[in-house]
């Protein structure tokens, strides 16, 4: 199913680990309208711009986000956020343009390293309504994931 110009359902629902397990990831009605408005609001503009985004997590059913140890609140189990990259762009630079250019509720740069432009990985989200403008960098300590303010390039 075509979401929009660019990006399809079964990108943005298609897991690893969900296959290897058996998990049903399929989204509901209002799960899928807001992957239709992230699409749309977000990462077309993100295509327009770089050109071929990859998809490293979009949507997430409970199962799914618990298999994976996703926060309970993860945006990603209401098809509101993503886990992207984009082939030859650095992920600070990607979290920056986003943050400089687009609506959105979060973007987080996750696991970035200084010094090493392809670490990690951008959380984004996007809500219809009431988007916060957070920008966060996440990193882990001790192996516990620690979310800061800002983006740290």
């Amino acid at each position: 199913m075509q979401l929009t110009q660019h990006f399809t359902l079964e990108e943005l629902i298609k897991s690893q680990t969900g296959e290897r397990r058996g998990i049903d990831n399929v989204p509901g009605a209002a799960e899928l309208d807001c992957l239709k408005e992230l699409c749309e609001r977000v990462l077309e503009p993100i295509r327009e711009h770089y050109g071929p985004v990859h998809i490293n997590s979009g949507y997430r059913g409970q199962a799914l986000n618990k298999a994976v140890g996703g926060a309970v609140t993860s945006q990603h189990c209401m098809g509101q956020a993503a886990d992207i990259e984009v082939p030859g762009v650095a992920n600070g630079d990607l979290a920056k343009w986003i943050a400089e250019n687009l609506d959105f509720d979060q973007v987080i740069l996750e696991c970035y390293r200084k010094g090493q432009p392809n670490s990690g990985w951008v959380h984004v989200s996007y809500k219809v309504y009431g988007n916060r403008k957070a920008t966060l960098t996440a990193t882990v300590v001790g192996g516990r994931m620690i979310y800061n303010p800002g983006l740290n390039t």
